[in-house]
């Protein structure tokens, strides 16, 4: 392909409107362009980086021994109804009506679509494990779609459903696509990890993410230095080190707390450690308000306390309805004497002495035993794990990183198959439902995160796997006939090895080659001009390390093949 040929719009700056390093470069390099809030056009560079990642998915999944489909993007309303995610999945779900008033939504997953389909064909657990899966288009309607591709309304997604016919049947499925993901996000060449994680609105019994790991990513996980053990943090347990105060706690007593809202400012007017200080949190549960308590030093995770309460939805309640609660200020809330329910985390059982709001204004109470002077409901883990926290497997130093979400996997169990009735006669004839696994890839998404993981100052760097071309050959003087020819030869030459090669054949100066050169993130770069030329050689550059070296032109072919495979670009996917 011709760079002078090709529509490749790269800009000079990041427009304003670019937040995250992947959504700047994206759109400097000319791969995509914006149509309106979270919807975005794939230019030709881009779509070629799209249907790369696509390919080795599809091979990956094909390998697995699941079968591509193409289910509607359009779904109707009266599906979402029978599992009950119509009224719960909330406003991220597009609804709408068809002419005859009939309500409708746009996908933005296919549980419900893809069991009615198996529903209406299995009939026999002969039929059984069934694998099918669709790379498909899905909408999300964001309230604030941002960071390009990372979290737009509009995506490209892979997704994959086991129905299996028994317990160990839905746990091989599970098995074979933790391997299959493996071995795709090792092809794509990203640096990941899978996590175990929180099952969110999807629902199941227990799933893991496959985290790409970059600094910018929204996710924290946790992972253990002495263990295989890693989870995002709205999953991974928490183990309380602290050992259980046996000392007697004094009379409780109200103090004044002037202009005391926050934990650091409580702490320091009082002359305590901020883990002494307890944090009352009003939460709307389902709609009715309950109170969680942690350590002044501790947050509270709602993941972990929507699965607790097994609740659809758990959101912090605001601030008229704290004080309506408490009957006092925001920062003043505390377990005494409320009367709605109380939760509290397990690690608050490890002292008996602590500060708590007092529910009125400018008021602490001290000497607090929450056993002896509140009514908790119940004890659980209901925080996040910290740095400082013990390994949950195997007591081992535990480190947080920064990752991006691109593949989740999820052991549903019956959910979506028994309130669908799909199900299926088993050896003895007895009908039976069928157990289901749900697998996800972000597809875009992978685009954009690789970016994240691997970019420079000046611009994309491309795993050489997913990259748009393999090689970018620039020619420095088009207006000598003999490099032109030369250049010529050498695209020949390396098209016929199967090497996808862009040649920059633009009247451009050759500084502006370079730069785009070293911003589309193309792995290899060959150049060409009449000096080089006339000492027999093309200057090679490999874009990830910036190492330069120089390759004669007769043998050149031989020399390539044995630079290429020294900075580790196969020549296929």
């Amino acid at each position: 392909m011709r760079f002078s040929s090709l529509y490749i719009p790269t800009l000079k700056e990041s427009p304003a409107e670019a937040e995250v390093i992947s959504h700047k470069l994206l759109l400097r390099a000319g791969m995509i362009r914006k149509l309106t809030s979270g919807l975005y056009t794939y230019l030709p560079l881009g779509l070629r980086v799209l249907k790369k990642i696509s390919a080795i998915v599809r091979e990956e999944m094909d390998r697995s021994g699941f079968q591509e489909v193409l289910l509607p993007m359009v779904q109707p309303g009266d599906l979402w109804r029978e599992t009950g995610r119509w009224e719960h999945y909330g406003k991220e779900l597009l609804r709408f009506k068809d002419r005859n008033e009939r309500d409708y939504c746009l996908g933005p997953t296919h549980e419900e679509v893809m069991t009615d389909l198996v529903r209406g064909e299995i009939k026999s657990y002969r039929q059984l494990p069934l694998r099918l899966y669709q790379l498909h288009t899905k909408f999300r309607d964001e309230m604030r779609p941002r960071f390009g591709l990372m979290r737009g309304r509009e995506f490209v997604m892979k997704d994959g459903y086991s129905y299996d016919a028994d317990v160990e049947q839905a746990q091989e499925s599970y098995r074979i696509m933790h391997a299959c993901y493996t071995r795709i996000f090792t092809r794509l060449g990203l640096k990941f990890r899978a996590v175990e994680a929180d099952t969110g609105s999807i629902g199941g019994n227990f799933s893991h993410e496959f985290m790409v790991l970059a600094d910018s990513g929204e996710d924290t996980i946790a992972y253990c230095h002495d263990c295989d053990f890693a989870a995002n943090v709205e999953r991974a347990d928490v183990v309380c080190k602290e050992a259980v105060s046996l000392e007697a706690c004094a009379a409780r007593e109200e103090v004044a707390t002037p202009a005391a809202h926050t934990v650091e400012q409580v702490a320091s007017l009082l002359g305590v450690a901020q883990s002494k200080v307890v944090k009352t949190m009003i939460f709307v549960v389902d709609g009715k308000p309950v109170a969680v308590l942690v350590r002044g030093d501790h947050e509270v995770n709602d993941a972990k306390l929507a699965r607790f309460l097994k609740a659809n939805q758990v959101e912090l309640a605001n601030a008229a309805l704290v004080e309506n609660v408490t009957h006092a200020p925001l920062g003043f809330a505390g377990p005494v004497g409320l009367d709605i329910p109380i939760y509290a985390d397990n690690c608050l059982k490890a002292d008996n002495d602590y500060v708590v709001g007092a529910n009125r204004g400018d008021t602490h109470l001290r000497h607090v035993d929450l056993a002896r002077d509140t009514n908790i409901v119940a004890y659980a883990d209901l925080r996040s794990i910290l740095a400082d926290d013990p390994c949950p497997r195997c007591g081992g130093r535990i480190s947080l990183t920064k990752g991006i979400e691109v593949g989740h996997i999820f052991m549903l169990g019956t959910k979506y198959s028994q309130a669908m009735h799909a199900t299926f006669l088993n050896e003895q004839g007895t009908e039976t439902t069928m157990i289901m696994g749900c697998y996800g890839i972000g597809i875009s998404r992978i685009m954009a995160a690789a970016i994240e993981q691997n970019h420079d100052a000046s611009g994309i760097v491309f795993p050489w796997q997913i990259a748009p071309f393999s090689c970018i050959l620039i020619n420095l003087d088009l207006k000598k006939t003999d490099v032109c020819a030369k250049v010529e030869w050498l695209y020949e030459q390396l098209s016929g090895l199967g090497i996808e090669v862009l040649l920059d054949d633009r009247d451009e100066r050759p500084g502006v080659k370079f730069k785009d050169a070293d911003l589309l993130g193309i792995p290899l770069q060959l150049v060409l001009g009449g000096k080089s030329l006339a000492r027999g050689v093309v200057e090679a550059t490999h874009r990830a390390t910036h190492a330069k070296t120089e390759l004669p032109l007769e043998g050149f072919l031989e020399a390539f093949k044995a630079w290429q495979a020294s900075v580790g670009c196969g020549l296929s996917q």
